[in-house]
């Protein structure tokens, strides 16, 4: 079986909005390691789901005006 949530995968938490949706930074074992636009926290993968394609364009947003702002790979 693949590896759901792969480094580099857009998704949101399954059971709250809190978090806002994210980009898997790592994965380790079960867990994935994962930017959130409001925080950055360890999730077991079953815990995730697919980003729409909404939530990952805003994503995409959000990291791609971290970066112009404070330069680096977020």
């Amino acid at each position: 079986m693949a590896t759901p949530y792969g480094e580099g995968a857009y998704v949101a938490h399954a059971d709250t909005e809190v978090y806002g949706p994210g980009k898997v930074l790592g994965v380790e074992g079960e867990w994935r390691r994962v930017r959130f636009v409001h925080f950055v926290a360890t999730i077991a993968a079953r815990s995730l789901r697919p980003a729409s394609p909404e939530e990952e364009e805003e994503v995409r947003e959000w990291l791609k005006r971290k970066a112009a702002r404070y330069g680096g790979r977020w």
